[in-house]
């Protein structure tokens, strides 16, 4: 039987307890996730790309040990599709938490289905406690010096907050 391989894309800036929920559940409907961390400039991210990298990469390490599932955590700045395509992935996973992301979902959806039809798009609801969460209201938040321990996994809440404390904002890296 073929390994099924799924991609799971952001920016993940920074990695959420809500991002890892759906990691976590992706997980089990593959034989390996690959998790896509977008480059996205545009996003003006706190974190810069490897470091992105190296925090998804470490807070999916007991993930991957719990579940038994290979878990790849990649880079990228191309073509969602094309992303998807180079490392073998049939489907893309994309996380909802509010009927606000599913319009948007469901374009994307659309326009990758159109540029490869042999790439399907699976939709995993944010788990209720982790429906609220975004990295941009984490990064607020933390700015404003509001308590975010409980929607980051510890790792990236010290990484978050010794950030903002030194006074890197978004236009900072």
């Amino acid at each position: 039987m073929p390994e099924r391989c799924g991609v799971y894309p952001g920016t993940f800036d920074p990695v959420t307890n809500g991002h890892l929920d759906i990691i976590g559940r992706a997980a089990r409907l593959v034989d390996r996730l690959v998790v896509g961390v977008a480059e996205n400039i545009g996003k003006a991210p706190l974190f810069g790309l490897e470091e992105r990298v190296e925090l998804v990469r470490e807070e999916c390490d007991g993930i991957a040990a719990r579940t038994g599932t290979r878990i790849d955590v990649v880079s990228f700045s191309t073509l969602l599709i094309g992303f998807a395509r180079s490392v073998g992935a049939g489907m893309l996973i994309r996380g909802l938490r509010a009927v606000s992301d599913f319009d948007y979902e469901f374009q994307m959806a659309g326009m990758n289905y159109r540029l490869d039809h042999d790439i399907e798009t699976v939709f995993l609801m944010a788990s209720e406690r982790h429906q609220f969460i975004s990295s941009r209201f984490v990064k607020e938040i933390a700015r404003l010096g509001g308590d975010v321990s409980s929607f980051v996994p510890k790792l990236t809440l010290e990484r978050t907050i010794a950030r903002v404390r030194n006074g890197k904002g978004d236009n900072d890296v």
